[in-house]
């Protein structure tokens, strides 16, 4: 099963000329089936970690392997494998406006994976979330937290082994965040592997989780069964 291996992984960013690390010296292990909260203060690293993790970005050194396949290399050269490993969902949503949510999800298939993309295949994941009636709307016609479920959907139509959740339930009511933690507890306990940036401080309490806490760019926490903020 796919275990993700960070070692040693900085990224750096230029600002004003100035080269600064956005995460520093990451080494961590994180097996399949693993549910992961990555916390931490706002510019602590968390976008940047997940983002290096499924091949969004390149770190400036160090290595990250999803078992034997060297995430960074095949992000240069094949990107549209990583497809087939991750689902990744990220802090702004990646939804075309003009564009239909069955149509926003259907684009997100890959169809040598899955097999032909199919609007019933789309329709059926869209009702695991309870959104059979979004089909054929906008996202501008959904509420925020209806659109998050659909770009879980999106995230999962190839079934990947790994979930990568940036901030997911920012900017929800504690009602949605509750729902969209349920159904990435079924997800987790049907195998898959999930790793979730969030600030949902209270959720992350009462679900007691794996919880890292990044600070200035590094782990300074890595607690199984954690609380928000805990420092190992």
């Amino acid at each position: 099963m796919p275990q993700i291996r960070l070692n040693g992984v900085t990224r750096y960013y230029k600002k004003d000329r100035r080269k600064i690390a956005a995460v520093k010296d990451i080494t961590l292990t994180i097996e399949q089936g693993d549910f992961l909260f990555v916390t931490g203060s706002s510019g602590a690293g968390k976008s940047t970690m997940l983002k290096l993790m499924c091949g969004q970005l390149y770190p400036s050194s160090g290595t990250i392997f999803l078992d034997r396949l060297n995430i960074p290399r095949i992000a240069r050269w094949r990107p549209g494998v990583l497809r087939r490993y991750f689902g990744y969902v990220s802090q702004v949503s990646a939804f075309e406006r003009k564009k239909t949510i069955g149509q926003n999800v259907l684009e997100a298939t890959v169809p040598h994976l899955t097999g032909p993309p199919t609007k019933e295949r789309v329709l059926q994941g869209l009702k695991t979330v309870g959104l059979a009636d979004a089909m054929d709307r906008y996202p501008a016609q959904l509420s925020l937290a209806d659109c998050r479920k659909a770009e879980l959907v999106a995230a999962i139509i190839n079934r990947p082994p790994v979930l990568i959740l940036d901030e997911l339930t920012a900017d929800l009511d504690e009602d949605s965040i509750w729902d969209i933690m349920q159904l990435l507890n079924e997800i987790n306990r049907l195998g898959s592997t999930i790793v979730m940036a969030t600030h949902a401080k209270k959720f992350v309490n009462i679900l007691r989780k794996r919880v890292i806490t990044l600070v200035d760019g590094r782990i300074w926490g890595d607690v199984l069964q954690g609380r928000y903020g805990d420092i190992s």
